[in-house]
């Protein structure tokens, strides 16, 4: 068996994986945690939170583990955290998430100096508030003293390997998400790193295919000795390991993920730079992602949650079961952390419009909701192309698992049938999945397929609805 560690932006969850990959029954634990924001675009984490949590979920699932049980520990975090490390591996700033938009206006001067359209060829990212040349010019300008302390630049995944190894190394996937790596020749662009203004030796070295680290040092190895020798594979993206979970690793299936933010994904190996409006990363060496993540997600229905005078969940959930799609008489534009894809520009913020003294709470989380389907709808306007023609579209994530209403909505309009993945962990299943592949257990992660879950087939007298409600969402975005 395998242990997966997943930590994500608003929890760590680790479970327990037969040689199959499927989740055992009864080992899974969760510690959730809260970003720190800040009115001017900050969502920073404090890394030893982080660190906290992922240990504690460690704990639980390697306690219930016999001694001989667990052959490797898989791992995956979110792509594009940064945070600064010093010369003795210590974290000297907070972490920070793609959400952070402080460095929006870096991006547009970055945007402005350099050949935006040859560098997204090549690392298959935008200069973007997301991505690290920006936040690093941000952090240089406003954080001089903190920068100056910082020895290596890294995610939470080289952290998490520096406090349980002394020593680490980053993985393809999670380089991939940098905008700092040349996702062709599978080195650090050197025109990426003149634009965040730092030297390669500032970065950890790319790990190499398929090692794991081990022997744990004092005093992990005492706490974990069922541990302390296996294999501890390098952290992958989140994106990667949810495509390579819900069993979307060839371009016969669109991932769909909705966590914290959303995301539509397919795999390639195949080495052609993305279309405008999306982005290209790596799961591994071999295999690529194309795709366009949004920064709006379950976090517009948790800000609903959080603002407004929502009934609990099964009341909201009845309430889109019985709503006429987009017969509310709002227009929302969802850009609570940003816009990502398609349109790329961090500093947009969100809005609503047509609200009157009638307006309910509930009319407002209906068109929050619909307002990030038809972000989603644009982004699967582009990425439709690379996938196969009879392509099927396989949803997971926490924000979508559990409303079926929510995934009509998506169905309905991307004009697509939707089938759930059965795995809700989908992620965390991904990760396990490439360690098993890594340990030679499965010869390939495409043998593990599951069945998928139930369909969501849409209506068409809904799609057009929202054909006409994302011609309106448009104008009002250019106006705006």
């Amino acid at each position: 068996m395998v242990i997966a560690l997943d930590v994500g932006t608003s929890s760590a969850r680790a479970a327990l994986h037969d040689a199959r990959g499927r989740a055992v029954e009864g080992r899974f634990h969760q510690v959730s945690y809260e970003a720190t924001t800040t009115r001017d675009g900050g969502v920073e984490h404090d890394p030893r939170t982080l660190l906290d949590a992922a240990t504690a979920c460690i704990d639980a699932v390697a306690r219930a583990a016999r001694h001989d049980d667990v052959q490797a520990v898989a791992v995956t975090t979110f792509w594009h955290g940064l945070q600064g490390f010093d010369g003795s591996h210590r974290p000297v700033t907070p972490l920070f998430t793609w959400a952070d938009s402080r460095g929006a206006a870096d991006a547009a001067l970055l945007r402005g100096a350099l050949d935006e359209e040859a560098l997204h060829r090549r690392t298959g990212c935008y200069l973007h508030a997301s991505y690290w040349p920006a936040k690093l010019r941000w952090l240089a300008r406003e954080r001089p003293g903190e920068v100056g302390r910082v020895a290596h630049w890294g995610s939470f995944g080289e952290h998490l390997e520096l406090a349980l190894f002394g020593e680490t190394a980053t993985s393809v996937s999670m380089a991939s998400g940098t905008g700092l790596l040349d996702q062709d020749a599978l080195r650090w662009d050197a025109e990426a790193l003149a634009a965040a203004g730092i030297e390669p030796a500032q970065l950890f070295p790319l790990a190499a295919h398929g090692e794991g680290r081990r022997g744990l040092r004092s005093p992990w190895a005492g706490r974990w000795p069922a541990l302390r020798s296996v294999p501890w594979f390098p952290a992958v993206g989140d994106g990667a390991a949810g495509n390579v979970g819900s069993d979307c690793v060839d371009p016969s299936r669109i991932a769909l993920n909705v966590g914290t933010s959303a995301a539509l994904r397919v795999a390639t190996d195949a080495s052609a730079p993305p279309p405008r409006g999306l982005w290209r990363y790596r799961i591994d060496r071999r295999r690529s992602l194309v795709g366009g993540a949004t920064s709006e997600g379950g976090n517009v229905y948790a800000w609903c949650r959080d603002v407004l005078r929502l009934p609990d969940d099964a009341a909201v959930e009845r309430a889109l079961r019985d709503a006429v799609p987009d017969a509310h008489g709002l227009t929302v534009l969802p850009f609570l952390a940003g816009e990502r894809a398609p349109g790329w520009r961090a500093d947009r913020r969100a809005a609503i419009t047509g609200l009157s003294l009638d307006t309910t709470a509930l009319d407002v989380v209906q068109a929050a909701l619909e307002a990030v389907a038809l972000r989603l709808a644009l982004v699967y306007a582009l990425l439709a192309p690379r996938a196969a023609a009879d392509h099927l579209v396989v949803a997971s994530g926490g924000a979508i698992s559990h409303s079926r209403h929510w995934t009509r909505m998506l169905a309905d309009a991307l004009g697509r049938p939707i089938h759930w993945a059965s795995e809700s962990e989908a992620t965390g299943r991904g990760a396990a999945l490439l360690a098993l592949e890594a340990l030679r257990v499965v010869p390939d992660v495409a043998a593990a397929r599951l069945p998928l879950g139930e369909v969501f087939t849409p209506d068409a007298a809904s799609h057009a609805r929202y054909l006409d409600a994302l011609e309106r969402h448009r104008r009002l975005d250019e106006r705006v």
